[in-house]
């Protein structure tokens, strides 16, 4: 009989991690051959399915990191270690370690869209991309809401991080403003070289690349995520589709090149 594609596996939760009083990470056990940036269909029975990055991952466990929004979402934050949640994946485009070897690497994320990159950091911060350099910029809209605030500190001594919230905060001595006024700050020495990841809500991807646009970055040397409407994740329900393009099949990594010509 014929594997049916859309049937989820169950997946054993190791931990339930609170990051921020909404968001939360969860790790399951398993196998799974991923790539920085690729996502899963999370199910419950009678419940619902949604599709979520993948935010870590190892040999043996891959971490979802959710915000809970929403009657499935909520419900995913009250399970515990031991019980079962239902995954299918890894699906999509991820990012392809062959465009940022012996490349400078700019990596902006704002809000939730720290999660998706996050393996990437990794792996540059790893050695495993073989980049030559590497700058993040993450911007979130206050400090309660920081993600992965620990790992971030422990990235701050391996490269340089320009952690930033939107508006000055009572107790807050770190950086202020919206991520695109730190990328107009930025001084790149070598532009043909530099690779720059944006991944974040929608306004704050167009203004990030438009900045990067005004600094003289090509645009092929662009990528961002998009997270649209991916209710199948293998191309049939056609919800996600812009024109003749699949954002859960050829996405929801794009080069910038094609993604400003994605338009609904």
């Amino acid at each position: 009989m014929k594997n049916n594609p859309y049937r989820p596996v169950a997946a054993r939760i190791s931990s339930i991690s609170m990051e921020t009083p909404i968001e939360f990470t969860i790790r399951v056990q398993g196998q799974f051959a991923i790539t920085p940036g690729q996502f899963f269909q999370v199910s419950l029975p009678r419940i619902g399915e949604a599709p979520i990055s993948v935010s870590s991952y190892g040999k043996d466990f891959v971490e979802f990191t959710i915000r809970a929004v929403g009657r499935l979402t909520n419900i995913l934050q009250e399970l515990k270690a031991g019980q079962n949640l239902f995954i299918r994946g890894p699906y999509g485009q991820g990012f392809a370690r062959e465009n940022f070897q012996d490349r400078d690497l700019l990596i902006v994320a704002g809000g939730s869209g720290l999660a998706p990159v996050r393996p990437l950091i990794q792996q540059a911060i790893n050695g495993k991309l073989d980049n030559r350099s590497l700058k993040l910029i993450v911007g979130f809209k206050n400090s309660a809401g920081i993600l992965f605030s620990s790992q971030i500190e422990e990235w701050q001594k391996m490269c340089d991080v320009c952690l930033t919230i939107d508006q000055p905060e009572s107790g807050w001595n770190g950086n202020t403003g919206l991520v695109t006024e730190h990328i107009r700050k930025l001084e790149i020495a070598d532009m043909k070289n530099l690779q720059a990841v944006v991944v974040g809500p929608g306004p704050m991807m167009k203004f990030s690349t438009a900045e990067l646009r005004l600094l003289g970055l090509p645009e092929q040397q662009i990528w961002v995520s998009f997270e649209r409407l991916m209710s199948c994740g293998i191309g049939k329900c056609g919800h996600c589709k812009i024109d003749s393009t699949y954002v859960c099949v050829d996405g929801p990594v794009f080069n910038f090149s094609q993604a400003a010509t994605l338009i609904d």
